[in-house]
């Protein structure tokens, strides 16, 4: 095995060994060994998504800083310079506006650089709290009067998600509608359906703002705190149903359709019903072909008496006989269900047993087993509140009819 060869000695002399450098230097980390919560080398450099998110922030989403009132304030309202889109609409017809004054502001302007240049401590001193004061009340009548000039929410601006075109936000009661349906209810003794009809909101909505506004109402009596700034700021981003007042000469709105027909259970079944040519199918005819007990149409809506009133009308009858007529219908009606309550309850008190106890009351009541017809399905009978099954689609049962009812 041949020999290493040993290094070669340098001739020039040796470099002098560093000088120890003071302990209070600070040694910069290697780029190698940097910790985790630092960033990388290129931090001074942001991301193409940063940037344009800090450009987005400082340029058209400022207007989501200080949001329009009155304005659900959706993006799908603006364009991406930030610029309202229904303002274009309204302030087409600004230009002559504008150019009328345009030319006093630039004589003020003129007169303004004619004027001496005056110090900044005697521009302070010159404004007052009232100066102040009125310049803001000046701008605060300005943003309101812009408000007014703006045109209503289209469909687009109730679109709180971009992509998703389809989805569109739908309105709520305001605090002062609400205010008003309940004191209508409480305080005036108004019944249901009359507020349903004044108001455009359905039956099943007045009870459930009653429900609740009696709740607060006992709330901020016990001095239960509540949650303002939330419900504020939830209705500040959904558009809302104004509360038109009598006094003004102005429609209220409907926030609702409230005269919906409610599928009835009895109607969900396959039906084959022969008529003769020479009959009159009306809709009483139907609903008897599927229940025998079962209403029209025009009976089961929520506001039978609107439909009355419109036959009415078309008769030819004043405003104030219609009027006096619905008072009278209103009127019997309501000693009809008087005396309908007054009935069942001298029926549970003959026919029910109340047992009371320590924490429930014990019920009982005497049922007859032939109280469910002689096809078991008679509603007077134990069970039928649980539903039973229809049987037009069942196998074996006759489904073509056998006869024609003239």
């Amino acid at each position: 095995m041949p020999p290493r060869l040993r290094p070669r000695t340098s001739l020039l002399p040796s470099r002098p060994p560093p000088t120890a450098r003071p302990q209070c230097l600070l040694l910069r980390p290697s780029p190698s060994h940097r910790q985790f919560s630092q960033s990388t080398p290129h931090y001074e450099k942001a991301t193409r998504m940063r940037r344009n998110m800090y450009k987005w922030i400082n340029g058209p989403g400022k207007v989501f800083l200080e949001p329009l009132p009155g304005s659900t304030n959706y993006m799908s309202a603006y364009d991406r310079d930030g610029n309202l889109l229904r303002a274009r609409k309204g302030g087409e017809g600004d230009g002559a506006s504008g150019a009328g004054e345009a030319k006093p502001l630039e004589e003020g302007k003129q007169a303004e650089d004619s004027e001496p240049a005056k110090s900044a401590e005697e521009e302070l001193e010159s404004l007052d709290e009232a100066a102040v004061a009125k310049k803001e009340e000046d701008a605060e009548k300005l943003k309101a009067a812009q408000i007014m000039n703006l045109p209503p929410e289209s469909k687009q601006d109730l679109q709180p998600f971009p992509l998703n075109g389809q989805f569109v936000s739908q309105p709520v009661l305001s605090e002062e509608l609400r205010e008003a349906i309940w004191k209508r209810v409480m305080k005036d003794g108004v019944s249901l359906p009359t507020v349903s009809v004044e108001f455009g909101v359905s039956n099943e909505r007045v009870g459930a703002v009653v429900r609740l506004m009696q709740m607060e109402k006992e709330w901020i009596a016990q001095g239960t705190p509540l949650v303002k700034p939330y419900a504020q700021a939830v209705m500040a981003m959904l558009p809302k149903t104004p509360y038109v007042a009598k006094g003004e000469n102005k429609r209220p709105v409907n926030h609702e359709s409230i005269n919906d027909l409610i599928v009835h259970p009895a109607t969900k079944q396959q039906l084959f019903v022969p008529v003769s040519e020479s009959r009159h199918f009306t809709r009483e005819d139907a609903a008897k072909a599927f229940h025998h007990t079962l209403l029209s149409a025009d009976d089961r809506i929520p506001h039978p008496e609107l439909v009355v009133s419109e036959r009415e009308a078309q008769l030819g009858l004043s405003n104030s006989e219609r009027i006096a007529a619905a008072s009278a219908r209103m009127l019997a009606e309501r000693q009809r269900k008087a005396e309908k309550e007054a009935k069942r309850k001298e029926w549970e008190a003959k026919t029910i047993t109340r047992v009371p106890g320590r924490r429930w009351d014990f019920v009982f009541q005497d049922i007859s087993v032939e109280s469910v017809g002689k096809d078991g399905r008679s509603e007077k009978g134990v069970g039928w509140r649980y539903g039973i099954p229809h049987e037009d689609r069942k196998r074996g049962q006759v489904k073509i009819p056998t006869k024609v009812d003239g």
